[in-house]
C-alpha cells in the first residue's frame, strides 16, 4: 500500500470509527435488537478468545489475505467509501497485518470484535454468532461484500484458526483435518476458566444454515432442543460467553456470573427465525424437470414421509410438540458417532428449504451434491429410481 493510500485508509478509518461509534455502537446496549446481538454481541467471550486462547496475539500478525484464505469475511457496508475504492482498485496491501487491525477498528470483520488501544495495539478479541452463520456476497471483492446473515460460512476453516492458539497446540493437527465449513461442537467445552474435553477423537460436522428455521421447532442435527437451547449451548460452551447452561443428558453444567446470554436469547431467537431461506436464483434449475421431480418426491421416492412441507422436516410432526420426531442413525444410513455424543442419540430430518445454497450435504458433508443425496437414499431404501427420476428429483430439490 502506498503511503498516500495508507494515510487515506487510516484517516478514513478514524473518521468512520467515530461515526460508527455514535451510530451503530450507540445501538448496541439495546439488547432487544436481535440483529445487533447476532452480529456484534460477544457475550463476554473475550474470556476464552483473549484470556485463554490468546487469539489477539495471533490475529495481530495475520494479513488480510491470510484471514480471507481461512474464511474470515469483510463487511463492505462498514467500510468508508475511500477504503472501498482503494480495495476495488487494488490499492490496499492485503499482505500487511496493519490493514487487518484497521478493518477490526472499523468493525468490518464479520463475527470478530477486536479492541485496539490508543497505541494501535490489539488488546482483546471476541467472536459473535455471525462468525459461523454469516457470509458476504463478494460484491466488492472475493470475501468482501454485503452481509448474508444466516448463510453458513462454508469457507471458514475454524480448525486451522483454532490450531493457531498456543493453548490448543496439542490439537493442531486434529483440528486442521476438519476442513473448511466444519466444526466439532462436541469435542470440548469452556466452563469460564478452562477447556474441558468432552469427546475424543474429534467428529466435526458442517456448519448449518441459520435461515429458514421458522416453524421447524428443533434446529440442530440431533434435535437436542429448541433454538434457544442450542444458542445457549454454543454461546457458552463453544464461543466462551458468560452464562449458565445445564443438561444432564450430556453431563454438562456451566455456571458463571454475570450471565450475559440468557436474557438475550429471546431476541436472538426471533431474529434468527426471521431469516428466510434464500430463493433459488432464476435459471438455476429446470422448472419442468422440477415439477416432475416434485411428483417423485411425494410419490415413488417417498421423501415427503420425513421431509414434510412446508418446513420439509418431520421433527415437529409428533403428537407432543415439545418432543421431537427423530431417526436412528442406522435407519437413515448416517454415521452413528456424532449422534452418540448428543443429547438425543438420534438425527432429525434436515429441513430442505435453501438446500441449493449450502453443499455439501448430511451432517458430516459426506454427500458432495444433491445427486449424491438421492443416490444414498435410492440405495438405502431400494427405491429403484431411474436416472431420469433421480435427475428430476434433484431439480426439485434445487428449486426449494
Amino acid at each position: 500500500m502506498s503511503r498516500a493510500v495508507r494515510s487515506a485508509f487510516v484517516s478514513a478509518a478514524v473518521i468512520f470509527a467515530a461515526t460508527f461509534s455514535s451510530s451503530l455502537f450507540a445501538q448496541r446496549p439495546d439488547r432487544s435488537n436481535g440483529q445487533t446481538i447476532f452480529r456484534f454481541d460477544t457475550f463476554g467471550d473475550e474470556q476464552l478468545w483473549t484470556d485463554v486462547l490468546r487469539m489477539h496475539e495471533v490475529i495481530a500478525t495475520v494479513s488480510p489475505r491470510t484471514a480471507l484464505s481461512v474464511g474470515l469475511r469483510v463487511d463492505a457496508a462498514a467500510l468508508p467509501a475511500s477504503v472501498a475504492d482503494a480495495l476495488r482498485n487494488d490499492q490496499v496491501n492485503l499482505d500487511d497485518p496493519a490493514v487487518t487491525l484497521e478493518l477490526l477498528r472499523l468493525n468490518a470483520v464479520v463475527g470478530i470484535i477486536g479492541k485496539i488501544d490508543d497505541t494501535g495495539r490489539l488488546v482483546s478479541v471476541g467472536t459473535t454468532c455471525a462468525l459461523c452463520h454469516s457470509t458476504v456476497d463478494n460484491s466488492l471483492a472475493s470475501g468482501i461484500g454485503i452481509r448474508l446473515d444466516g448463510w453458513p460460512n462454508r469457507t471458514l476453516d475454524a480448525g486451522v484458526i483454532l490450531g493457531l492458539s498456543p493453548a490448543l497446540a496439542a490439537f493442531k493437527d486434529e483440528f486442521a483435518a476438519w476442513g473448511p465449513g466444519k466444526y466439532d461442537p462436541r469435542h470440548h467445552a469452556f466452563d469460564g476458566t478452562g477447556l474441558r474435553l468432552l469427546n475424543e477423537p474429534s467428529e466435526p460436522v458442517l456448519i448449518p444454515p441459520a435461515y429458514g428455521l421458522q416453524g421447524v421447532g428443533f434446529e440442530t442435527y440431533t434435535g437436542d432442543g429448541p433454538i434457544s437451547y442450542w444458542n445457549a449451548y454454543v454461546g457458552i460452551s463453544q464461543m466462551g460467553g458468560q452464562g449458565n447452561f445445564s443438561d444432564s443428558r450430556i453431563g454438562l453444567t456451566i455456571t458463571q456470573k454475570p450471565d450475559r446470554i440468557t436474557s438475550k436469547l429471546p431476541a436472538l431467537r426471533d431474529y434468527q427465525l426471521s431469516l428466510l431461506a434464500p430463493i433459488a436464483p432464476a435459471g438455476s434449475f429446470d422448472a419442468a424437470a422440477a415439477r416432475r421431480g416434485e411428483r417423485v418426491f411425494h410419490g415413488k421416492a417417498g421423501c415427503a414421509s420425513c421431509h414434510i412441507p412446508p418446513t420439509y422436516t418431520d421433527v415437529s410432526s409428533g403428537p407432543n410438540p415439545d418432543v421431537p420426531v427423530l431417526h436412528d442413525a442406522t435407519a437413515v444410513g448416517s454415521d452413528p458417532v456424532y449422534a452418540s455424543r448428543s443429547a438425543t442419540k438420534q438425527y432429525r430430518a434436515t429441513p430442505l428449504r435453501g438446500a441449493w445454497q449450502h453443499p455439501p450435504y448430511f451432517h458430516d458433508g459426506s454427500a458432495a451434491t444433491l445427486l449424491a443425496v438421492v443416490d444414498h437414499y435410492d440405495e438405502l431404501f431400494r427405491l429403484n429410481l431411474s436416472a431420469q427420476q433421480k435427475a428430476d428429483l434433484v431439480e426439485f430439490l434445487k428449486s426449494l
